[in-house]
């Protein structure tokens, strides 16, 4: 059984509730860093776990924290980014959900960190039962004394918000959060300068997501050194995984860093194996956004080593053969699946999601949403395919924000590694009509009509 930070008392009956939480050691990291720690002190230990932002970009915590300006005399704040929409992901509503106090004594221990006495938490406008929760958790706290004014009589004072977005998943860019948080319309900002010296109303602010802060009270408690013995290499502790697709055992995972992609695959502690007897076609490791790999680059590299549950072993190849850990979000396709239509739909979602700001993205991933269902409906041309390769490499790299990015790298990859899948929709567009058309006749047992076709 791998080590468990962040989900070892979540059954616990009534964890949701102050009275049971603080009754199974919680709030002792607030104890300890406000009563025996400096707040350079906390931010080292942090930096010494080698705790990465679980948000998707994996970027040090404590480096990030490290920049925070404290020359300026400004106030500081902490925004903590729950703005959960990534497909697939849904790893940080279970935390919020099921042990909420969690979060807030991570907010509470990671703001003392930064000096910060005026904290949010930017909370999904569709999470409004567990924007609730985290109001009752809020009022509890402060009720005992760890929040408003004079904090456990240290002379530290901090007052923390919940705020709801508007349903914008640009909103999960840190830019755009803050701008949406200011009241503005949720667009992303030129940077520099970044949010750590001009953030939130132009106050160094420092931006993180639900796991990265919830995993900050057993850092302190343990120590970072402690923290950094999890895990493999510089992919230290433990993820949170959204697993979903076809497996056994869908859910919330959380998993030691370095664990083999094979065990978590097919363990009966984890996924318990494919749904089905139906073989394994695809999976994406990390969200929508990023790349897809096909079976044979699931379990193993292409040098032929084990492929791990690391930020670097996912991304090992580069993503002419890797992917990226991304946000956890592990998504398994079986061989009914048609890929083509599960680009369309992240394209379609895109392109919904676009703010606009950017020419490339706002125009280019309607262009690559209406090419992608223009082949799924078996209207498609050769030069399609081509023709959504450069599409996608003029939005790669040429946006404000990763937002084009995210849009960009699903369609590469699908193309990358099933182009003979999207040559067969446009060659025989009779015969993907119908939606399940992969069901009867998976893609493995016609992909030699493709050859046979002479164009």
């Amino acid at each position: 059984m791998s080590q468990k930070i962040l989900l070892d008392k979540i059954n616990i009956p009534g964890i949701k509730t102050y009275e049971v939480y603080r009754q199974n050691g919680g709030y002792a990291s607030v104890e300890k860093a406000i009563k025996i720690l400096t707040p350079d002190e906390v931010v080292e230990e942090v930096k010494t776990s080698g705790l990465r932002g679980r948000g998707g970009a994996g970027f040090p915590a404590g480096m990030k924290w490290s920049f925070i300006d404290k020359k300026s005399g400004k106030p500081r704040h902490l925004v903590c980014n729950a703005d959960e929409s990534e497909p697939g992901t849904f790893k940080d509503r279970y935390l919020m959900e099921f042990i909420p106090h969690l979060l807030i004594e991570g907010m509470i221990t990671s703001s003392y960190a930064l000096g910060a006495n005026l904290s949010y938490i930017y909370i999904r406008g569709e999470y409004m039962w567990v924007y609730k929760i985290l109001e009752r958790a809020i009022n509890e706290a402060k009720a005992a004394g760890f929040l408003g004014k004079n904090i456990l009589g240290s002379g530290y004072d901090l007052e923390l918000y919940v705020h709801c977005g508007a349903g914008a998943y640009i909103c999960g860019e840190e830019t755009a959060l803050i701008e949406s948080l200011e009241g503005k319309r949720g667009n992303p900002r030129i940077k520099p300068p970044f949010p750590a010296i001009s953030g939130l109303w132009a106050n160094p602010t420092v931006v993180n997501n639900v796991e990265t802060i919830a995993s900050v009270p057993w850092i302190i408690n343990n120590t970072g050194a402690e923290y950094a013995k999890i895990g493999i290499g510089r992919s230290t502790g433990t993820k949170l995984i959204s697993a979903s697709g076809h497996i056994k055992n869908p859910g919330v995972y959380e998993i030691e860093l370095g664990l083999s992609v094979y065990e978590f695959m097919n363990s009966d502690e984890y996924l318990g194996g494919m749904s089905s007897d139906r073989p394994l076609k695809a999976f994406v490791p990390g969200g929508s956004s990023v790349p897809v790999l096909p079976a044979h680059l699931i379990y193993k590299t292409a040098n032929g080593e084990d492929r791990l549950m690391s930020y670097e072993s996912l991304s090992d190849g580069g993503f002419a053969t890797g992917s990226m850990l991304g946000s956890g979000g592990f998504i398994v396709y079986n061989d009914t699946s048609c890929i083509v239509r599960n680009t369309w739909n992240f394209s379609r979602f895109y392109h919904h999601e676009s703010c606009g700001q950017c020419s490339p993205c706002r125009e280019g991933t309607g262009w690559m949403e209406k090419v992608l269902h223009r082949i799924e409906n078996g209207h498609g041309r050769e030069e399609d395919i081509d023709l959504l390769l450069s599409i996608q490499s003029k939005i790669e790299g040429n946006t404000i924000c990763p937002l084009g990015d995210a849009a960009a790298w699903p369609v590469a990859a699908a193309i990358r590694h099933f182009r003979e899948e999207f040559e067969y929709h446009i060659r025989f567009p009779e015969k993907i009509k119908n939606r399940d058309h992969f069901v009867a006749e998976p893609f493995e047992k016609v992909k030699h009509l493709v050859s046979k076709v002479i164009v």
